[in-house]
């Protein structure tokens, strides 16, 4: 089979969204109990509690059959983990790795962080989402899951994505490298037509793909996008992207968090809002628990889904992954899972109720940490390490 160029569409594709909580977890688990000959996990935060020992064990039972199983986790949010817990996961074969930044030390990280969430086996299967590997990502009983997204794919750009993963491998792992084994099983293409499309974000290396995806979203839109995103804070040129097009008549929807994990974000974020009001956008908030996805839908046609955040940070200072699908059924699906969660679960912010729910107090805290964002963005790949308090982007 030739490949198709990385950037460029793939055909020939089986796609499904999946949501965060048990759903995902259990699709890596199966994903991993199906690899036969290679397995790359790469995540941003990895935890040893119940559920990161889960999928530890995953990762150990496929190496265990001699597959070869690399995990990269970025070195900044997955510090803490323990170093028998690595150990254990090294003693079984499993292939690990912190993401290296350009200089650290006990007391700072200067270096872009490796964010995006990624797994693929043996160049067939593969899943790109927004979620980490902890608890607060999975059903705990009778605690919900944040929410949170994750596309799962089969076919063509399984090898693109997996190609992907060893590059970034090789060019982080300090010692081994990853070699790109030739694939004796036959990649069976689904019948069904799917396009899907890899894009990237890693502004070091001039890569602005998902940036300039958004941008398409809303230079394109016939009719409407809805955006859902954890962190919102989004570069100016996208700014005005979606100003022109509210003015051409499209409908314009955000789905943002009432419960930030990251409270400081929301300030910055609410400061955004009389924008949002003169530009007639609508704003959702999502209340029924910390909402985490990354996923936007236009015009029932197209989506985008992965890691990135729409602000400046997943923008200019983050290893971001996302997938495009062109695809009318999954693009209705997303679609219509937005309706129901702003029907149940949001609240729509108006502008009367953010004027009568915020003083004048509240509203300089928003600006003050609006322009507090904007310098510590200034110093967007200098990172002071914090044993607590890491946030979860």
């Amino acid at each position: 089979m030739q490949r198709s160029k990385t950037g460029a569409y793939t055909t020939h594709n089986k796609v499904k969204v999946v949501r965060g909580g048990a759903d995902y977890f259990n699709c890596i688990e199966e994903i991993a109990d199906g690899a036969q000959y290679s397995l790359h996990l790469q995540t941003y935060i990895f935890d040893a509690d119940e559920t990161g020992t889960k999928v530890a064990e995953a990762l150990i039972r496929a190496a265990k059959r001699s597959v070869n199983v690399y995990l990269l986790l970025d070195g900044y949010a997955s510090q803490n983990l323990p170093k028998p817990f690595i150990a254990r996961l090294k003693d079984a074969g499993v292939h690990f790795s912190f993401f290296q930044p350009l200089l650290k030390s006990d007391h700072f990280y200067f270096g872009r962080r490796l964010h995006h969430k990624v797994v693929v086996a043996d160049s067939r299967v593969c899943m790109v989402a927004g979620i980490n590997v902890s608890n607060r990502y999975n059903d705990m009983g009778e605690t919900k899951a944040w929410l949170d997204w994750a596309i799962y794919a089969e076919g063509e750009i399984a090898p693109q994505l997996n190609d992907v993963c060893i590059k970034i491998w090789n060019g982080s792992a300090l010692r081994e490298k990853c070699k790109a084994t030739k694939n004796t099983l036959t990649l069976k293409l689904p019948p069904d037509i799917c396009h899907v499309r890899i894009r990237r974000n890693d502004w070091v290396y001039k890569k602005t793909e998902i940036s300039k995806t958004y941008r398409e979203l809303f230079v394109e839109a016939n009719k409407h996008v809805t955006v859902m995103t954890s962190y919102f804070w989004p570069p100016q040129k996208l700014l005005k992207r979606m100003a022109v097009a509210s003015r051409r008549g499209v409908k314009i929807r955000l789905i943002l968090t009432a419960k930030a994990d990251v409270p400081f974000s929301k300030y910055t974020e609410r400061y955004l809002y009389n924008w949002l009001f003169r530009n007639n956008i609508e704003i959702y908030e999502y209340e029924k628990n910390v909402l985490h996805g990354k996923i936007a839908v236009c015009d029932n046609e197209r989506i985008t889904a992965g890691s990135y955040n729409v602000n400046n940070i997943s923008a200019y200072a983050s290893v971001e992954l996302n997938l495009d699908i062109r695809n009318h059924a999954i693009a209705k699906i997303v679609h219509d899972d937005f309706k129901d969660i702003i029907a149940n679960d949001c609240k729509q912010i108006t502008e009367a109720d953010f004027i009568k729910a915020n003083n004048k107090l509240k509203l300089l805290l928003y600006y003050l940490s609006y322009r507090l964002t904007h310098f510590m963005f200034f110093l967007s790949t200098f990172y002071f390490i914090q044993r607590r308090g890491r946030g979860s982007v």
